[in-house]
C-alpha cells in the first residue's frame, strides 16, 4: 500500500469552487495533522488546509487519549487527516455529530450499516445498539488572527488487521465494500465534509439533527455514563443542541460533550463487544 496515489492536486482542484484558497497536502509522516494545523494558525497562517499523514506517531484522540496510525509497514491500514478552516457558527455545540454525519452518508449513503456513537465515533453496526469502531473524530478550536480556526481531526479504519492481531471492537471500510483503499475513502470524504462544516457555520446543527438519529447507535439503549446524578438510564437521542439525553427514572438529563464518556450496558445474559 506504500504506493498508494493520493491526488492531492486533484483533490485541491475538485475542492476550489467549494473553498477558495484551500490548500491540500500529503507528508510523508508527522506527529499529528491536528497538532501541526493549530501551530500554523497560532503562528498566524490561517489558510484553509486539507492535510493528510501517511504516518502519524502521536496521534491524539478525545479526552487526552493517545492515537497512532502505525509505521511505514502499515501505511494505507488506516487513513488519517485533518481539516483546518477559519468558521464562525452562532453556537458551536454539536458540530462533532454534524461531522459525523458528513463521513457516514459519504462512507455509506444507504444508511444500513455505519451507526453513529454520541459524541465522535463511527461504528459499524452488528446488531441494534452493538457494533465496532470504525472511526473516530477530534475537533479542536485556536484563536488566531482575530477569528476561531476549526481544526477537525478523522481517522478511519479501512484494512483488516494483520492475523493474530487483536481485533475486539474493530472495524474497516473493507467488511463494507471490499475493494475500496485509504486514498479512494479519502476522495469520497473530503468534499461532504468541507461542505458540513460550512453547513454548520451558516444553519448550526439543525440541518443535521434527523440524519444523526436515523444513525443514533445509542438511542433506545441502556447506556451507562461517568455524569454525576446521571450514572445510567435509557437513552432518548439528542436534543436540538447535540446534547445527549438520558432518561433516568422520571428524570431527563441532557448531557453534553467532553463531560461523560458514554457505553453501551451490555445486557447480563450475553457479552458485549463494545
Amino acid at each position: 500500500m506504500a504506493d498508494l496515489h493520493w491526488g492531492a492536486a486533484a483533490l485541491q482542484e475538485q475542492l476550489a469552487p467549494l473553498q477558495s484558497g484551500l490548500r491540500v497536502e500529503v507528508l510523508a509522516r508527522c506527529a499529528s495533522t491536528n497538532t501541526l494545523l493549530i501551530e500554523r494558525a497560532r503562528g498566524g497562517d490561517t489558510t484553509p488546509c486539507l492535510l493528510l499523514a501517511l504516518e502519524q506517531t502521536q496521534g491524539r484522540g478525545r479526552l487526552g487519549r493517545s492515537w497512532q496510525s502505525g509505521d511505514a509497514s502499515t501505511i494505507g491500514a488506516s487513513l488519517t487527516f485533518s481539516l483546518a478552516m477559519p468558521l464562525a457558527p452562532r453556537d458551536w455545540q454539536g458540530l462533532s455529530l454534524a461531522v459525523g454525519v458528513a463521513l457516514a452518508d459519504a462512507l455509506e449513503p444507504q444508511g444500513a450499516r455505519i451507526g453513529l456513537k454520541w459524541p465522535n465515533d463511527l461504528w459499524l453496526v452488528d446488531a441494534p445498539g452493538r457494533g465496532r469502531k470504525l472511526a473516530g473524530i477530534l475537533i479542536e478550536t485556536v484563536a488566531a488572527a482575530g477569528q476561531h480556526v476549526a481544526v477537525v481531526g478523522v481517522g478511519i479504519n479501512v484494512l483488516p488487521l494483520d492475523a493474530g492481531a487483536p481485533s475486539t471492537g474493530y472495524a474497516c471500510l473493507q467488511e463494507l465494500q471490499s475493494d475500496v483503499d485509504a486514498s479512494a475513502a479519502w476522495a469520497r470524504v473530503a468534499a461532504p465534509l468541507l461542505r458540513a462544516l460550512q453547513g454548520f457555520e451558516a444553519h448550526g446543527l439543525a440541518p443535521f439533527v434527523d440524519a444523526f438519529t436515523r444513525r443514533d447507535l445509542l438511542r433506545g439503549q441502556p447506556i451507562q455514563t461517568t455524569q454525576p446524578g446521571a450514572e445510567q438510564g435509557l437513552c432518548e437521542g439528542i436534543d436540538a443542541q447535540g446534547a445527549l439525553l438520558l432518561r433516568a427514572g422520571s428524570a431527563l438529563h441532557a448531557i453534553h460533550s467532553g463531560e461523560v464518556s458514554v457505553r453501551p450496558v451490555a445486557p447480563a445474559s450475553s457479552c458485549s463487544n463494545v
